[in-house]
């Protein structure tokens, strides 16, 4: 999957190195759209068409939601989103149904894996990774 960095100045050169990741990253931060804190297992998706379902108690992470998203946010206990900001979607949608969600987190999708333990804290704006898995 092509990812392209959050800024860019001048020419993107879609070979250059990939964007490397800080070691040991336990806690991300974003900006706060919900309030609540929760922990549950992550599901991770970087599409909408996955296969996969969310399941009750887990938490969403997402590079960003729009109206197709809708659905997988009936179960999920928490939402992390990469992108976004008050006003999107997700953040919207997450407030209406009070789920805890924390969005514009950046690199979550490539930090946190599925099924690791996750806490979602929508006062703060922070998501911890309470497990290395």
């Amino acid at each position: 999957m092509l990812s392209p960095p959050p800024v860019v100045i001048g020419d993107w050169d879609e070979h250059s190195e990939p964007i490397k990741l800080p070691d040991g990253v336990e806690v991300l931060k974003g900006i706060s759209v919900s309030a609540g804190v929760v922990r549950g297992p992550a599901r991770v998706f970087l599409s909408v068409d996955s296969e996969e379902e969310v399941l009750p108690g887990e938490i969403l992470v997402a590079p960003f939601t729009d109206p197709g998203w809708t659905p997988y946010f009936i179960p999920a206990a928490g939402i992390v989103m990469d992108m976004g900001g008050m006003l999107s979607h997700g953040s919207i949608i997450a407030r209406e149904y009070g789920i805890p969600a924390v969005v514009n987190v950046g690199p979550a999708t490539r930090i946190i894996t599925t099924g690791q333990l996750v806490e979602v804290d929508g006062d703060r704006g922070e998501v911890r990774i309470l497990d290395s898995e």
